[in-house]
């Protein structure tokens, strides 16, 4: 860690010289990946508001866990929310209402469910950073978590992730090519189950979505190919969390916000890129190998 620093110290920034900024870079270049990742596959399955609704349990699996008296609030929130995303797959696959439906009814549950149980007695305050987040407090020994969720994350990516688009485009052809789509389903929901939930504290409940979706959105705006979806939302994330981190710093703005305002300003540009390019694009243009699968519509 302390040669990372020293690295960041070098730069000549004057917000980058404070330990608690190198800290929160550390942070950004950690997270931003991830949720890079998960985000290409997020979008691609069409559970745009899945990590919306596994942050607002957040609320409510510290609440459960005070009520079970469990000291640790991260374990409450990680069992918790883990226990919510295999909950909301289940009833997804029953096929009784659309995944849009289910992941909406499970966010307002959690959410109110959560604020019931922590506003008792007077107790939310305690909590209210949550819905907002600051990544300016995060500690060493939190980053070695950040690190070990970046490695699982890029491993279970390699693994499942032409599986799961496959199944999010046919599921029937999937099966039949024998993937295994009930269990990769399962793994990435429970990934970012455990992804949001380690992050919640610095990115907040109210913004977690935005970071996993909006780099997602924005690269397939620009991407061609199903590599290139993933490349490019990777660096947009990466471009947008330092850079949006750096900003905050010297305009003394909150971090969280202004590293989603830096996303959705890259989705804007990216819708001006595609339009472009569809201008240009001649009408009768082969469809190349591996080109991304259309957007397909809401339930």
């Amino acid at each position: 860690m302390e040669a990372v620093y020293h690295l960041f110290g070098a730069i000549p920034l004057e917000s980058l010289q404070f330990g608690f900024v190198q800290k929160a870079l550390l942070a950004v270049l950690l997270l931003t990946p991830l949720f890079g990742l998960l985000g290409t596959m997020a979008v691609n399955h069409q559970m745009a508001f899945f990590s919306d609704a596994l942050g607002h349990s957040a609320l409510t699996g510290i609440g459960l866990g005070i009520l079970l008296g469990l000291r640790n609030d991260l374990a409450a929130m990680l069992i918790f929310g883990v226990i919510w995303a295999l909950l909301i797959l289940v009833i997804k696959r029953t096929g009784a209402a659309s995944a849009d439906t289910v992941i909406s009814v499970f966010s307002s549950t959690s959410v109110a469910a959560g604020l019931l149980i922590l506003a008792a007695g007077g107790g939310f305050a305690k909590y209210s950073s949550l819905l907002i987040g600051d990544i300016l407090t995060i500690e060493d020994s939190e980053l070695i978590w950040l690190l070990a969720a970046l490695a699982a994350g890029v491993t279970l990516w390699a693994f499942i992730y032409n599986g799961l688009l496959l199944t999010s485009v046919n599921t029937p052809l999937a099966r039949s090519r024998g993937v295994r789509t009930r269990l990769w389903e399962s793994a990435f929901v429970v990934m970012v189950a455990v992804a949001v939930m380690l992050s919640i504290r610095w990115i907040g409940v109210l913004l977690i979505n935005a970071l996993l979706i909006l780099p997602a959105a924005a690269g397939r705006n620009l991407a061609r190919t199903i590599r290139q979806h993933a490349v490019i939302t990777v660096c947009i994330a990466l471009v947008c969390g330092v850079g949006g981190l750096l900003l905050s710093c010297e305009t003394g703005t909150a971090t969280g916000p202004t590293i989603v305002l830096c996303c959705a300003a890259c989705y804007v540009l990216s819708l001006l890129g595609k339009g472009l390019r569809d201008r240009q694009k001649t009408p009768a243009a082969p469809a190349k190998q591996n080109e991304l699968p259309p957007d397909a519509p809401s339930a």
